[in-house]
């Protein structure tokens, strides 16, 4: 009897979770598509801090160079200031995660690039670390 019972629970319990067929109706403003594609021209055509040529600049993974660290505010904006000094064409992030400021620089693809001007700033900067995180991709010559 309980195997019965089972098999028709069973049986009912398919019909209920069975869908059907439907017409999806999307309702939207059309201002909507037009705020969408002016946003997407201003990105390509309004050069901006972060985006001096004009161009459209794509997030993705990638890897920093961290070249300093601690918890003195005066003295992470020194060495960004020595660092673009040396390097004015190397992006630097000032990041600050309680109680430390992070200095990291660069934008590189691969851990290889990466390793590579470790490698040329060993000497000058004691303490050096390679960091994985979301990068904004350089151009591509």
């Amino acid at each position: 009897m309980k195997i019965i019972l089972t098999i028709i629970s069973v049986l009912l319990g398919c019909q209920v979770f069975a869908q059907t067929k439907g017409e999806v109706t999307v309702v939207k403003d059309s201002l909507i598509d037009s705020l969408i594609a002016k946003r997407i021209e201003l990105n390509k055509a309004r050069p901006t801090t972060t985006n001096p040529t004009g161009s459209a600049i794509v997030s993705s993974m990638g890897y920093r160079v961290q070249i300093y660290y601690g918890s003195d505010r005066k003295e992470v904006f020194s060495q960004q200031a020595q660092f673009k000094s040396s390097y004015p064409r190397l992006n630097t992030y000032i990041t600050y995660k309680e109680p430390n400021y992070y200095l990291r620089v660069g934008d590189y693809r691969t851990r290889l690039e990466a390793q590579k001007f470790l490698s040329e700033l060993r000497p000058s900067y004691p303490t050096l670390f390679i960091f994985r995180e979301k990068i904004n991709a350089p151009i591509l010559e």
